[in-house]
């Protein structure tokens, strides 16, 4: 591990993307055609003059849906709000230590930078682990399946190579006969998966109990947020014994974990978004508490690019090794950030623009 004291910053360079999707992608029940966000570039000098570089993608989740209305239960700050406050601390960074990193993630109030601030300081100080303690868990796939894909589509995800334990559903989206019907066909084509359902409050409580009554509950993990009124969650496990997830109730500033668990009845795991809940530390700790009281923490994407999708990797090894996240969104995406060789892993020149850079002169131009 490379001492963070001998470190110190020499560039910073912002670089915004914007890639299309195909097929589009589910977000609760709107639908996306593209992707947005910043990859934050910081070149570092030790001593010795020896240089490194570290990277991280931040991107709220947040925007326009495919019918051109706000993206909404998600992200809270906006693409605009994060390009200033980088833009606004790239200069402050210039011959600082990195642990002026989590300084700032810690008075950032966007998540999405909190978040990823801390993680390109994790990541420069080497802070996650090297290998892997359960090859397994972390080779697993969590295929995202939903009503709309075709047959081709639904096999391609459900018949893949590799170990298929459990599988995300979407739900509350279209018709209960229509996902009945998907899910049953799921089913069919992989006998041995377990069901992660996701209604993103999409059901009333009458309908909740109706939908789930006509489903083999013995193969239902969970069902997160099954209900439009999120109190009416509890009672949903009071008349079947399904126990329900959190994911869009993390987001409310005013969340406790362990009051959460201790008022609501049933809470069987938390989805963990990292982009939209904040810094690592704010992170392990929730995690910590979640897991001190019986309750699965499950860490999943906000639809990041595969920058964003490879640290994800990595913050679930360290922090929740023995679930699998739910990590299955890049397939859609056309273009990707990192272009890797069998000798190097480098960033995409024609996916990025370059915004602001500071520091050195000629760190920009020679980083991509």
């Amino acid at each position: 591990m490379q001492p963070v004291d001998e470190l110190t910053i020499s560039a910073v360079s912002l670089y915004r993307y914007h890639i299309a999707l195909n097929p589009t992608l589910p977000v609760a029940k709107q639908r996306i055609d593209h992707r947005q966000g910043v990859v934050l570039l910081v070149s570092l000098i030790n001593d010795k003059h020896h240089k490194q570089q570290a990277w991280v993608e931040i991107a709220p989740l947040s925007g326009i849906d495919v019918e051109g209305l706000a993206i909404e239960g998600f992200s809270q700050e906006s693409l605009d709000d994060v390009t200033t406050s980088l833009s606004h601390s790239a200069a402050l960074l210039i011959g600082k230590s990195p642990n002026e990193l989590i300084a700032l993630a810690t008075t950032s109030p966007l998540p999405s930078v909190a978040f990823g601030l801390s993680l390109l300081h994790a990541k420069i100080t080497q802070q996650f682990p090297c290998r892997i303690d359960n090859p397994h868990t972390q080779s697993a796939t969590i295929p995202l399946v939903y009503v709309g894909m075709n047959e081709q589509q639904l096999q391609a995800k459900l018949l893949q190579n590799g170990t298929i334990n459990s599988v995300k559903v979407k739900v509350a989206q279209t018709t209960m006969k229509q996902e009945i019907a998907f899910i049953y066909r799921v089913l069919e084509l992989a006998p041995q998966v377990s069901l992660r359902l996701d209604a993103n409050r999409g059901f009333s409580l009458e309908q909740a109990i109706d939908f789930l009554a006509c489903l083999p509950k013995d193969k239902i993990e969970y069902i997160e947020e099954p209900c439009i009124n999120p109190a009416d969650n509890s009672e949903v496990y009071r008349q079947l014994g399904l126990r329900y997830a959190l994911d869009e109730s993390l987001n409310s500033p005013t969340f406790d974990v362990v009051n959460a668990i201790k008022q609501q009845p049933g809470i069987g795991a938390l989805i963990i978004k990292p982009m939209l809940l904040g810094s690592l530390a704010g992170l392990q700790h929730t995690i910590e508490a979640a897991h001190s009281h019986g309750v699965r923490c499950i860490l999943s994407s906000s639809l990041e690019s595969d920058i964003g999708i490879n640290d994800l990797r990595l913050v679930s090894q360290a922090l929740t090794p023995n679930e699998t996240p739910g990590l299955d969104t890049l397939s859609a995406f056309r273009q990707t950030l990192l272009l890797t060789t069998p000798t190097s892993t480098q960033l995409n020149p024609s996916a990025l623009s370059l915004i602001i850079h500071a520091g050195e002169e000629n760190e920009a131009a020679n980083s991509l």
